[in-house]
């Protein structure tokens, strides 16, 4: 299983009613995108959100939470929360929309 699909698809209620979200499979798992920014995502059992750079030490103070590296290198302002930190729908909420609040921040890409 390279992701899992409750976990995808709890993410996709959150968020499927925001104008530019797309999603594709990236990081061996899958992504969901805003205005054509990585936003967050879900891989095996964990999620990975895209915090930005003045949330990310904060983030990791928190536990279940890591550092994201797929490739072996830390991707900083990105992080990884295990399962145990989203059990509750109010805590996936929570991680969800700091990760599109970030992310709403970037200019939105070109996509054409």
């Amino acid at each position: 299983m390279a992701y899992n699909e409750e976990i995808s698809s709890r993410i996709y209620r959150l968020l499927r009613r925001r104008k530019g979200l797309t999603g594709k499979k990236m990081f061996g798992g899958f992504a969901y995108l805003l205005h054509g920014n990585l936003c967050c995502g879900v891989r095996d059992d964990y999620i990975i959100l895209r915090v930005g750079p003045d949330a990310y030490q904060q983030f990791l103070q928190a536990p279940n939470t890591r550092e994201f590296a797929p490739t072996g290198r830390v991707m900083r302002g990105w992080v990884v929360v295990e399962q145990e930190g989203f059990k509750g729908e109010d805590d996936l909420r929570r991680l969800i929309t700091q990760a599109v609040d970030f992310t709403l921040s970037l200019p939105p890409k070109d996509t054409a």
